[in-house]
């Protein structure tokens, strides 16, 4: 069994938590709106500018199965540190290189050392009273959120004051001015359950393959996320080609049109509480394949991109809080463990994404990005349909 936190989870921890989590998830999502900056100064292709994205991308599914169980097996509060401070070298050495072949190499490094803030969730979880940990989620989650969002609008702000490597730098101070900030506010844990490594990597894809509950959120992450990702990865693309030829500065606004998805992470959440994870799951999958008629029948309109774009992450989002409300309750003394399993499913689904909405602009622009969409759109709400959530009670006994 899980120990017991030597601290309470207070407001302020929990806001210092989201933080974190913003600061270091926006690591996976700065280059979006700078992908045809990025093409530019290296001079190659728009296919493997593109690329990019499914590179960090895959490096983080690789830091989810193999570094986010390490959260079940060392002091939280050192392994989150320590991956901040991974993190913040690689974006910095990411900023001098000029080679495309080492930047994506980095790029990888990048995306496999961004998992903190999914070391940091569980130990919120950890933390968490069960009658709020719904609530603590959907909290956390509006930092990861917010993160993704405004990591958007920053990236094109700076990038038009300072040029896009500015943005990697920038984000490298901030990275080490958290980690200072971690290392002094995330409490100490007393001694726990202690597991071997391997068993660690192994349990998880038992977990996987006993708990029809997990494989079926797994399922529903991945599909959810792929729909998200296919739209970032190529609407800088988009948004700067005819009739719109917007500067990456404009390009990043858009992503403060998601921030609805905060509301509906919140939403997902208390609904996760009162055990209704069945409507959280199916409302927001409907709003995932709503939204890409909207962006296909807007695709020369403006308002009608922004509808798109608020509709797809408020679906993401509340099927996301949805999923780890549930997931939480399979395991208590392995979250970590069970997050890293939710996770690889969760972004192997946004490389897919990304790889199939690169390739499907590239041969036939916003038509083929939507079309793209609407299949991981669908592949959601089937399911979700279908599937009926088993109760706390069945979940738990997993």
């Amino acid at each position: 069994m899980a120990q017991a936190p030597e601290q309470r989870l207070s407001s302020t921890l929990v806001a210092v938590m989201a933080v974190a989590i913003g600061v270091i998830v926006a690591n996976l999502y700065y280059l979006q709106p700078l992908l045809h900056q990025v093409r530019g100064d290296f001079h190659v292709s728009t296919a493997s500018t593109s690329l990019l994205i499914t590179l960090i991308q895959a490096g983080y599914v690789v830091g989810l199965f193999f570094l986010l169980p390490l959260g079940d097996l060392f002091v939280r509060r050192r392994l989150i540190v320590a991956i901040f401070l991974v993190a913040a070298v690689a974006m910095a050495s990411a900023s001098f290189i000029h080679s495309f072949a080492l930047f994506a190499a980095l790029t990888v490094v990048i995306g496999l050392s961004s998992v903190a803030g999914q070391v940091i969730i569980p130990l919120g979880a950890d933390l968490a009273p069960d009658t709020q940990r719904g609530r603590v989620l959907g909290r956390l989650m509006t930092g990861l959120l917010g993160g993704v969002l405004l990591s958007r609008t920053l990236s094109g702000a700076v990038s038009e004051a300072i040029g896009w490597r500015g943005v990697y730098r920038a984000s490298a101070v901030l990275l080490v001015a958290m980690a200072v900030v971690l290392h002094f506010a995330l409490p100490e844990e007393r001694p726990r359950d202690r597991f071997e490594y391997r068993h660690l990597i192994t349990g998880g894809l038992r977990m996987m393959r006993e708990s029809s509950e997990l494989r079926r959120r797994g399922w529903f992450g991945a599909t959810a996320f792929g729909a998200f990702s296919v739209l970032w990865s190529t609407l800088a693309f988009h948004l700067s080609s005819a009739p719109f030829h917007y500067s990456s500065g404009v390009i990043g606004l858009f992503g403060l049109f998601g921030l609805a998805g905060i509301t509906a992470a919140n939403v997902s959440g208390r609904l996760a509480d009162q055990g209704r994870t069945r409507l959280a799951t199916t409302s927001a999958a409907v709003v995932i394949a709503a939204a890409y008629a909207v962006l296909y029948l807007g695709r020369h309109q403006v308002v009608l991109i922004v509808v798109g774009i608020i509709l797809l992450d408020a679906g993401s989002q509340g099927i996301h809080v949805a999923n780890q409300s549930i997931i939480y309750a399979i395991a208590p003394a392995q979250r970590s463990t069970i997050n890293s399993i939710y996770m690889v499913c969760f972004f192997t689904g946004a490389a897919v994404g990304s790889l199939l909405a690169g390739y499907a602009y590239a041969h036939d622009g916003w038509r083929g990005t939507c079309a793209v969409g609407a299949l991981f759109g669908l592949a959601t709400i089937a399911p979700a349909i279908a599937w009926r959530a088993p109760s706390r009670g069945a979940i738990a006994a997993h």
